[in-house]
């Protein structure tokens, strides 16, 4: 067919219009050759290593994964909000990345603000991936879009339970923040308690974001426990674990994983030996596991700019999880092939780490263990 100049220049302009359009229509995480996730974790405040070593060691791979071509061809990109760990920051951050109009939320920080998030992305039907909390509300009942990494709280209060009623320690207290982290926390220790028909020996609370621990410690004061079950923060549970021994308290301190391990030993130093922690992934300071082999060698190949801890190697391994469902989405990738993708795991390896998902399991770990803070800034599994 042959056209005049002038009808050439109109069809052109036509072909050039519908590329535009066609562009325009296209979702913003599918644009410009990336890939975009949303995250909104606590980037400043008392919290705010948690987040910080969390995207640390997401970006570390997200990084290298880019720098191999990424996914097909397609850049990741990752954009994090901070939210100073408080839910109301968190539900605005939010739903200004569902307006970004993000592939998936991943790599959240915390209870609260997780469970803030999770009806939003829900209701938009976003993929909610690899929180950083073991918070059973954010699993029961069964959702779709929310995948979890990490074993529960109650997976991990079950063996500090266990665990001390096996060394004789049956008066046991707990010290939680009060909020809905600290409540599921409370709940998992009632619970395996229970189990044992026992009960907790006093119970003192902590606000979030706070390190005001002087009530907590009077209220202990009046009959110490054997041990003490700390579900908070690393500055609120260091803060308590050093007035307390203060105040002349002898006993132990176990604490779940969320507390931020690293940063707990480096902020109590030679206070914190004998304190032990639970963990929901092997011990990312040694290569005997495959999966701590391969963190320690992304490290190095990063240029050793991320310091290994337990919090960005779990950044990094949720971000392999989710970077393995993206390769395996069927078609193109969007959100419910993403869904999709990670379904299809089932039971297998991903970065050395046994994982099992599937159509009616969004929960790929349950693994659990217990590690103890030497008093030099180091942590033995």
């Amino acid at each position: 067919m042959t056209f005049p100049d002038n009808g050439r220049r109109a069809f052109s302009r036509a072909l050039l219009g519908a590329g535009i359009a066609a562009a325009a229509s296209r979702p913003a995480w599918a644009q410009e050759g990336r890939i975009l996730l949303g995250q909104s974790a606590p980037l400043t405040g008392p919290a705010a290593q948690l987040g910080l070593q969390y995207q640390e060691g997401a970006k570390l791979c997200f990084d290298q994964v880019n720098a191999q071509g990424g996914i097909g061809k397609r850049t990741i990109e990752l954009k994090t909000l901070d939210d100073g760990y408080e839910p109301e920051r968190c539900a605005e951050n939010t739903r200004k990345l569902l307006a970004d109009d993000v592939l998936a939320l991943f790599g959240y920080v915390g209870t609260p603000t997780s469970l803030a998030a999770l009806p939003l992305a829900t209701q938009a039907r976003v993929p909610f991936v690899a929180p950083l909390t073991g918070a059973p509300a954010l699993r029961e009942p069964f959702n779709r879009y929310a995948f979890h990494l990490r074993a529960s709280y109650d997976d991990e209060t079950e063996l500090i339970v266990k665990q001390l009623t096996v060394l004789g320690l049956h008066r046991i207290g707990v010290f939680y923040q009060n909020d809905a982290y600290g409540k599921a926390g409370l709940d998992g220790i009632v619970k395996a308690m229970a189990a044992r028909k026992l009960q907790p020996a006093g119970q003192a609370t902590i606000e979030r974001n706070s390190v005001d621990v002087a009530a907590a410690v009077k209220t202990f004061s009046a009959a110490w426990p054997e041990s003490i079950v700390q579900v908070g923060t690393y500055a609120a549970c260091a803060a308590f674990i050093r007035a307390a021994r203060k105040a002349g308290y002898g006993g132990t301190f176990f604490n779940v994983s969320f507390v931020g391990t690293q940063t707990l030993a480096e902020t109590l130093g030679a206070d914190g030996a004998g304190v032990v922690v639970a963990q929901v992934l092997p011990s990312p300071y040694k290569s005997t596991h495959a999966a701590s082999r391969e963190f320690l060698e992304a490290v190095r190949k990063g240029g050793d700019k991320v310091k290994p801890g337990y919090t960005a190697f779990e950044g990094y391994l949720a971000a392999r999880v989710l970077v393995e469902g993206m390769r395996r989405a069927r078609g193109t990738l969007d959100r419910d092939s993403l869904v999709g993708g990670l379904e299809s795991i089932g039971n297998a390896t991903v970065a050395g780490l046994p994982v099992a998902f599937g159509a009616g399991n969004h929960v790929g770990s349950r693994f659990v263990e217990l590690s103890m803070l030497t008093g030099d800034g180091r942590v033995k599994a």
